[in-house]
């Protein structure tokens, strides 16, 4: 018998996938459950559907963060702290900061959870950041850091 799974299933299949299992599989355990519903034409168009849009919702996604990175890559942000006379800085510069510029300066919404910092930055100068933008999908940005 043919199913359309409402859920992943382990060793079975994805959400929205169109599986063939036993008949008292099905009617005992899938669809009792809600597990999975009867692939009868106007649920497999359904389905169908269904995985065209997400499909479609993942490259405009993947565009539109392919058109964010090209804006983001080797960019200049200039952000001002407080240093002592060596040139190091009192507290450190950290993912939230940068995102704060990047707002600021260009105007572009950056989840500080995507800028990749191996350690916060701790002395003034100019310092490359990576921003996974998405999967994939990231850019390279300049921090100065002036004092």
């Amino acid at each position: 018998m043919k199913v359309i799974l409402k859920q992943d299933v382990a060793g079975l299949g994805k959400k929205d996938a169109i599986v063939n299992v036993s008949d008292g599989y099905a009617s005992n355990y899938l669809i009792p459950r809600s597990i999975a519903v009867a692939a009868t034409p106007g649920n497999v168009n359904d389905a169908i559907n269904k995985q065209k849009a997400a499909e479609n919702k993942k490259k405009r996604e993947f565009e539109n963060a392919s058109d964010l990175a090209s804006k983001l890559q080797n960019a200049d942000v200039t952000i001002a702290a407080k240093a002592g006379e060596s040139g190091k800085l009192f507290g450190a510069v950290a993912a939230k900061d940068i995102a704060d510029a990047v707002k600021k300066q260009y105007g572009l919404d950056i989840d500080k959870k995507k800028i990749v910092l191996k350690e916060p930055i701790k002395s003034a100068g100019e310092h490359k950041v990576e921003i996974h933008v998405y999967a994939g999908v990231s850019a390279v940005i300049n921090v100065k850091v002036t004092v």
